[in-house]
């Protein structure tokens, strides 16, 4: 349940970090409540796993998890380059949450 909690959080953190360049400075309203909600539903969830998990590698994954999720959204819906070298340091974010997940005690 632990691991679930830390993947729930982790797309939270994608949602309310893309939801930041919506909110257009917290001026919008409705982007911002969202991106709000995101934020309080990411830090329970990972507040929440760490009940089980350890601090280093939940906090580790968590922050992964948002990397590449931004990072892919922000090349998909933002216009951001897709570069080769841009790719694989994505996939070595991945490799490492990969390895991190692999090697948890839990």
């Amino acid at each position: 349940m632990a691991w679930t909690l830390l993947i729930i959080a982790g797309l939270l953190e994608v949602a309310w970090a893309i939801g930041l360049k919506y909110t257009a400075g917290f001026t919008r309203l409705w982007p911002s409540i969202w991106t709000l909600a995101a934020m309080g539903g990411s830090f329970y969830c990972l507040a929440a796993s760490l009940k089980t998990l350890p601090v280093g590698t939940a906090y580790a994954v968590w922050t992964g998890i948002g990397a590449v999720g931004v990072a892919l959204l922000g090349m998909f819906l933002l216009g951001e380059p897709r570069t080769w070298p841009r790719i694989l340091c994505i996939a070595l974010i991945v490799a490492g949450i990969a390895g991190l997940k692999a090697t948890s005690p839990q």
